[in-house]
């Protein structure tokens, strides 16, 4: 279980990254994380990348439709240009950000802010996703949250493509993706390639 940081010593922010496969929960323990910094009047932001739009084009939004109001930056630096003093900065979709992300954390942290970021952790390949890996070299805490595999009931560690698009992002919900455990997600490329 995560227990959240202490303020007492900290003599700078620090970073929190949440990661996962689709389905595991990764924006609703950010919504859980930025709720309880809301009911200890911090001053909060939250950030999204504009290409997320499969929700709502604001708002962060989970899978269980919890949500809480964003702001919809299409570059990692923009995110810098919308902060004041504020104590908490949560990030979702971390994924979908440029390769500016992991300096951007580190600045706002040196400042002494909060920074919450969920995303996956790896692509539907299974390769490490976009800036994920740098943050999780770059965090002080890491939390892995798992989805459960609809074949076999185990943790499920990756997302599996339903559809045939090749490209890296493609959005999509239960209709192109499913989280899958290690073995099942192996079985399943195994038999797509035998298909071919």
């Amino acid at each position: 279980m995560f227990l959240e940081p202490s303020f007492r010593g900290q003599r700078s922010g620090w970073i929190e990254v949440i990661c996962g496969s689709m389905f595991s929960g990764k924006t609703e323990e950010l919504i859980r994380r930025i709720k309880r910094a809301r009911i200890a009047n911090q001053k909060i932001a939250i950030f999204k990348p504009s290409s997320d739009t499969r929700y709502h084009d604001q708002d962060v939004v989970s899978h269980d439709d919890n949500a809480v109001p964003s702001r919809v930056v299409s570059s990692s630096k923009q995110i810098l240009d919308h902060i004041s003093d504020e104590k908490v900065v949560g990030i979702d979709e971390a994924q979908f950000f440029d390769a500016d992300l992991p300096a951007v954390c580190q600045k706002l942290a040196i400042r002494g802010t909060r920074v919450i970021i969920a995303g996956l952790d790896m692509d539907f390949r299974g390769v490490p996703f976009g800036p994920i890996p740098y943050l999780l070299a770059v965090a002080e805490y890491v939390t892995k949250v798992h989805a459960i595999c609809p074949h076999c009931g185990n943790l499920a560690t990756h997302s599996y493509r339903l559809s045939e698009e090749t490209e890296t992002v493609v959005l999509g919900e239960k209709n192109k993706y499913e989280p899958r455990c290690r073995l099942c997600y192996e079985m399943g490329n195994i038999l797509d390639l035998k298909v071919q």
